[in-house]
């Protein structure tokens, strides 16, 4: 009787690779949000080639420190916030909370209006109501549609990426060069290459991805038909840890890669023809039509509106989760929103906020990329403290990290910490 219980009560099993992809998927692909591409963008525009090392570099450390975000949400069945709140003091946590709250509002709101614009370029109009009209939108669909659904419809707009690789091989790229800027790293202490390669940092390896994914984990156990917290079913760990890995590994390698290919490519076209500063990835779009032709620049385009879609409800819905666990809220996508007025709420204002900055004489070019920064310095501390809780038998009992993925995840931290130093000391010399 006991083992027809059990069975019974176990999860579904994934039995294809589409089924098993979803918040790795997820999280990765909203990483090369319209703020992401106009940092890589930039970064091409800026450096040739000379920066594509970068993305190399940052493909382990995501990956790491992402599936380190994963397994505390599977194993303890709470997200990173609800684990500080839980072992840590208030002091620690509002703090960093605060700090992810401010940069997904600048976040929201630059994708907001890169997604106006890229409208306004491809079908003309007025790019202020096409903001509104993507702010109110996703609040809609975040709200009121089923979460299983919702995220189906997020896996699919993750193909929207594949329009950056297309545009990449739209244009002639001198091999040789490429590589050499990606495999052989071109150093330099200029303040400009500094921030740059933070802004990339922490534009890549962000706080907001280690709120979502955990908390998407947590959603997928509540959601799936008698799946628990690993902590409380061990039993189901194999299939399950196996599952986030290979879900994370290709998220975050589609994430890299598309990122790599937007910045060959802004490299074989803007920086190669003396089009070194790019503010947004409007601009982008539009400075490559004349040098890569007009097909291109329709994919450019239409892929930051495709991302953007993709990257909105992840940037609400993170920082919702945030607040939410660290006032007690109850919180989650899959709840009806009565039941959890405050964290629907929450999205709502984030978006208001970022749809409202479009609006004000506010620098968007400035708060992206200094939200980026933000996000590079934060990210050191709350990858610090995810650490420990990953480390700690009392949070995740059997199923605390391997050396090996400890190893990785100090490294991802400390590479993390060594470039917001090297920021920081690049302005003080």
């Amino acid at each position: 009787m006991a083992e027809t219980i059990v069975v019974a009560g176990a999860p579904k099993k994934r039995s294809t690779l589409l089924a098993a992809l979803g918040p790795g998927l997820i999280t990765g692909a909203s990483d090369d949000d319209p703020s992401g591409i106009a940092t890589y963008s930039q970064a091409g525009a800026q450096f040739g080639y000379g920066l594509g090392w970068t993305l190399l570099l940052t493909y382990p450390l995501m990956a790491a420190i992402q599936l380190i975000s994963a397994r505390i949400g599977r194993v303890t069945g709470r997200g990173i916030a609800g684990n500080i709140r839980r072992y840590y003091a208030p002091s620690l946590l509002y703090p960093l909370v605060g700090l992810v709250l401010v940069a997904n509002t600048i976040n929201l709101g630059a994708d907001l209006g890169a997604m106006g614009a890229a409208v306004k370029l491809l079908v003309g109009g007025p790019a202020l109501l096409y903001v509104v009209a993507f702010g109110l939108g996703t609040v809609l669909l975040e709200v009121f549609m089923r979460y299983s659904r919702y995220v189906s419809v997020l896996k699919w707009l993750s193909l929207s990426l594949l329009a950056y690789v297309a545009t990449a091989f739209m244009v002639k790229l001198p091999w040789g060069e490429v590589a050499l800027g990606v495999f052989v790293p071109h150093l330099s202490w200029s303040r400009d290459y500094l921030v740059t390669i933070v802004a990339v940092l922490g534009t890549t390896i962000s706080p907001y991805l280690f709120f979502w994914q955990a908390e998407s984990e947590v959603e997928d156990t509540e959601e799936a038909p008698g799946a628990e917290p690993l902590k409380q079913a061990p039993e189901q760990a194999p299939t399950e840890i196996r599952r986030m890995e290979i879900d994370t590994y290709l998220g975050m390698g589609v994430s890299n890669l598309v990122a790599l290919f937007i910045v060959i490519t802004t490299a074989a076209t803007l920086h190669a023809h003396g089009v070194t500063n790019i503010q947004t990835s409007a601009d982008a779009a539009k400075a490559l039509e004349p040098l890569a032709g007009k097909f291109a620049f329709v994919l450019f385009a239409a892929g930051i509106i495709g991302t953007g879609l993709l990257a909105l409800p992840v940037l609400a819905g993170s920082a919702a989760y945030a607040l939410g666990e660290t006032l007690g809220w109850p919180v989650g996508l899959a709840r009806q929103w009565y039941q959890a007025r405050a964290f629907y709420g929450t999205i709502a204002v984030a978006t208001l906020i970022g749809t409202i900055m479009n609006f004000l004489p506010i620098d968007p070019i400035k708060a992206l990329f200094w939200s980026a920064v933000i996000n590079g310095v934060v990210a050191v501390p709350i990858m610090a403290i995810m650490m420990l809780i990953a480390t700690r038998h009392r949070v995740m009992g059997e199923f605390r990290l391997s050396p090996r993925l400890r190893f990785m995840g100090w490294l991802s931290t400390a590479a993390m910490a060594l470039a917001a130093l090297g920021m920081i000391g690049s302005w003080i010399v």
